[in-house]
């Protein structure tokens, strides 16, 4: 049995989503997905919870009994938080052999400070063990130190831009890197995932009088690997997180992308940046 909803209003109380048809055989998908994709994720919490209240089970129980294949891994996505949704890829990335880094770099290089302690919150709910222990099991050397500082949480992000710290960071950078035989990644790193993406921005303007090429060319030409890809994804998002995720998944168009572990991935990452007022 699936109960499909409609709503009285844009912008739904719980006592206003109601059920609408109880179907025993078929199913109505075009009515499932409309009813989902035009809600916030606030409000399809609110349906599972009036769904719970009313039937006394789970609302994902039963659209797991009546869908399948990909359209269920979407619906069953789509009616998680954010954090439960980030908890759970993070979990997928790491689990069995090999681990997918591409996808720890986007969600702790994109994700705000409050986003991170709520993932790291729900992971540990979720699965008995805290966040930062798996990717210190699943990772090595300076990626993961890259990723266990942005883990942390720490991150500045006041607005207010400080000129001559920008200005000793952008010469820091350079020193570590270009002017010098090998790479201190280490400055790299403390300077990148601690800093306000405002004072970031400033740093990358100030690194120019110092250095011929810009900050993403220069890690480009000193760090190699799952290092590089995660400052480089630091850096991108200190311009905008949304068109980071949005250059990843729609402009380059990269069809490995398309699918994550059988859910649509440019589809969800999407509905994560309306979900989270990141446009």
């Amino acid at each position: 049995m699936l109960i499909i909803f409609v709503t009285l209003s844009a912008n739904p109380s719980i006592e206003q989503v109601i059920p609408s048809c109880l179907c025993d055989v078929g199913v109505d998908e075009n009515t499932i997905i409309d009813v989902l994709v035009k809600r916030s994720n606030a409000q399809r919490q609110q349906i599972k919870a009036s769904y719970q209240k009313a039937s006394g089970k789970p609302l994902e129980t039963a659209l797991k009994s009546a869908l399948n294949g990909e359209l269920e891994d979407v619906v069953l996505a789509l009616l998680k938080t954010p954090a439960q949704y980030d908890a759970q890829q993070l979990k997928l990335a790491m689990k069995g052999l090999g681990t997918d880094e591409d996808t720890l770099i986007e969600i702790l290089a994109s994700r705000t400070n409050k986003e991170i302690k709520e993932i790291k919150k729900v992971y540990k709910e979720e699965y008995k063990k805290e966040l930062e222990n798996d990717i210190k099991s699943d990772t090595g050397g300076d990626f993961r130190n890259a990723l266990l500082s942005l883990c942390k949480a720490t991150r500045n992000e006041d607005t207010m831009v400080n000129q001559e710290l920008a200005d000793s960071d952008a010469r820091a950078l350079y020193e570590a890197g270009e002017k010098r035989k090998g790479t201190d990644c280490s400055v790299f790193i403390d300077i990148l995932t601690t800093r306000s993406a405002s004072q970031l921005r400033q740093v990358f303007e100030k690194y120019s009088k110092y250095s011929k090429v810009d900050v993403t060319k220069a890690i480009d030409l000193e760090l190699k690997g799952d290092i590089e890809n995660c400052l480089t994804a630091v850096v991108k998002c200190a311009g905008s997180n949304a068109f980071y995720v949005l250059d990843k998944h729609i402009f380059k168009a990269n069809i490995s992308y398309w699918t994550h572990q059988g859910i649509p991935y440019l589809f969800l990452s999407i509905f994560y940046l309306m979900n989270t007022s990141q446009f």
